[in-house]
């Protein structure tokens, strides 16, 4: 159990950064999707089959079929793809990854314990 646990854990972290990195927005929906099966065998494996069936059905099958038809509705090509990628350097993240220490601090903070004031 505890190997297709890990397998499954590793596999949807590695989905969920392709779907992060890749560029053509279609091959980061089928990583996506990849992602969330990958969920559902965490869930099922966890003992919730219940939450597995749901992931599967709801946002692996609805939600994905909602973001293709999106997308082929919007028809993003070549010369979107071109205008976007001065956006998508390694850089950008920095930025982001500069605000991570502030979350982690204010959420550490929230889990210690606190005295409780007299009234």
């Amino acid at each position: 159990m505890s190997a297709a646990f890990d397998r499954a854990a590793a596999v949807a972290v590695v989905a969920t950064a392709m779907v992060i990195i890749n560029a053509n927005v279609v091959h980061g929906l089928l990583c996506l999707v990849i992602s969330l099966l990958a969920v559902a065998i965490v869930f099922y494996v966890l003992g919730a089959p219940f939450a597995a069936a749901l992931e599967v059905i709801v946002y692996a099958g609805a939600i994905m079929v909602l973001f293709v038809f999106v997308l082929i509705m919007l028809n993003t090509g070549g010369p979107a793809i071109q205008q976007a990628r001065p956006w998508l350097t390694p850089w950008i993240g920095v930025a982001t990854d500069g605000r991570s220490p502030v979350l982690l601090a204010a959420f550490v903070s929230f889990l210690l314990p606190r005295p409780i004031a007299a009234i």
